[in-house]
């Protein structure tokens, strides 16, 4: 890395940190307490984007009341940061105001990530852009507090859904400990994750599962979302997160996938695996990931998205 935060922050006035559409907890966590070091190192207040609803589970994070959706299109920043986001396409409408901004920095573990900033920080071997700021915060002797803890904490049980994904590495563990050596408190952090879901959600998400279509042997399963079914449960958005996740828990599933419809020529799928290379099988269709959690979005309507979808996978299983 042959360039420096530090000195980047020091010479801006105006900071803007963005996180992804359909934000989870490593994108708003990484946001967060980057927000909480540049106010504590700098004293400086940096505004906060979030493209879509913050889900209700998350709300608990410091500083994240702060975040704001909506922003001037005219406004030009100093300096703007984009936390988790593996594709710019992830920012919407927000990608005017990184755009415009004098500097952009991309800090992020995607290993789909092009680069698409004037600086980028990318470690596709880390765990989390969570774990990428650690790292960066340690070396660079940023000192961490509670509340940066907490965020970091935040960021980094989430991307390994509470480290028992494949990206949980030894570091993953030793920052965790520091993180609670700081403040954060793992069993109140997990319950506020995991076990704050409402009721509509969870019969949203067994209605999903219930509908759930198997292929090649059972080896292959998928389930759609529709906007009538969003309605029927009144759902918002960050319902379907973990409903490919329940699929591929399936002792028979190699790969699973959640076609979520936008509207008739558009949809959104979120796709997990055991061993194929989801990222890769994304990628295809303009979007990408992880390894073995991966999504894009499809120029297709739910029938048509399907199809493609089930034929680009059986060329890989």
């Amino acid at each position: 890395m042959d360039w420096n935060l530090d000195s980047i922050i020091k010479d801006s006035k105006k900071i803007l940190l963005l996180s992804h559409v359909n934000p989870d907890g490593d994108t708003l966590g990484s946001m967060c307490a980057l927000y909480s070091m540049i106010y504590k190192r700098f004293k400086i207040k940096a505004d906060m984007n979030v493209v879509s609803n913050i889900p209700y589970n998350y709300k608990f994070l410091p500083n994240v009341n702060l975040a704001e959706r909506y922003f001037d299109p005219s406004l030009v920043y100093d300096l703007a940061i984009t936390l988790d986001v593996a594709s710019i396409e992830r920012i919407r409408d927000s990608e005017t105001l990184f755009n415009k901004a004098k500097i952009k920095v991309n800090i992020d573990h995607h290993k789909t990530n092009s680069g698409f900033g004037d600086y980028n920080l990318i470690n596709d071997k880390a765990s989390s852009t969570g774990e990428v700021l650690f790292k960066y915060f340690k070396e660079h002797n940023w000192e961490i507090d509670k509340d940066t803890a907490i965020c970091l904490y935040t960021a980094i049980m989430t991307d390994t859904g509470n480290f028992r994904f494949e990206n949980t590495s030894s570091s993953v563990f030793k920052a965790a400990a520091e993180l609670v050596d700081a403040g954060a408190n793992p069993n109140l952090l997990y319950k506020y994750c995991y076990e704050t879901k409402s009721k509509n959600l969870v019969l949203f998400q067994n209605y999903c599962v219930n509908k759930a279509i198997f292929e090649h042997n059972n080896k292959i399963v998928y389930t759609t979302v529709y906007k009538k079914d969003l309605e029927k449960f009144s759902a918002g958005d960050d319902y379907t997160d973990g409903i490919a996740e329940t699929l591929r828990a399936i002792e028979t599933t190699e790969i699973s996938f959640v076609v979520k419809e936008v509207d008739s020529k558009t949809t959104k799928v979120s796709m997990r695996s055991k061993h194929i290379d989801c990222a890769k099988i994304c990628s295809t269709f303009g979007g990408g990931g992880h390894t073995f959690a991966a999504g894009c979005t499809m120029k297709h309507g739910m029938k048509e998205s399907i199809q493609k979808l089930l034929s680009e996978i059986k060329r890989e299983i």
